[in-house]
């Protein structure tokens, strides 16, 4: 069943070139409410605990030297059917493929250094929104 929340994160790559006020606008000017929000950097262990799942990919390390080389912007995010509006928001991984209009499309600079994070499901939006903030940071 679809819930409401989403979670996201702008990417240090998207935070250091300045794109973090137009990516924030571009979301609530879909229609999401953002229910939590900061600006935080992540230790390559806490990079790693986030990206446990990917532990065995060969891009593992590289995932988290890049996750914790610069600020993120963590958001947990509220609207009807969050995940999958969100995730067409965003748009494809790979900005080359990212439709025009997207946020990958217009930030990302290469498919590792793609501006954004969206969770894929809504189990996962609970798991990673609830990595960042506990239930005091949600409003």
């Amino acid at each position: 069943m679809a819930t409401n929340r989403t979670f996201t994160m702008i990417k240090p790559d998207a935070v250091e070139a300045g794109h973090t006020g137009s990516i924030i606008k571009m979301i609530e000017e879909a229609g999401f409410r953002i229910v939590a929000i900061k600006k935080t950097q992540l230790t390559p262990e806490r990079a790693g605990q986030f990206y446990a799942v990917h532990r065995e990919r060969p891009f593992y390390n590289d995932l988290r030297t890049y996750m914790s080389s610069g600020a993120i912007v963590p958001m947990i995010l509220e609207k009807e059917n969050a995940v999958t509006d969100f995730r067409k928001l965003i748009g494809a991984t790979n900005p080359a493929q990212a439709e025009e209009g997207t946020i990958r499309k217009l930030y990302a600079k290469s498919i590792e250094a793609n501006a954004i994070h969206g969770s894929d499901s809504d189990e996962n939006a609970d798991i990673e929104g609830s990595f960042f903030f506990s239930a005091t940071e949600q409003y």
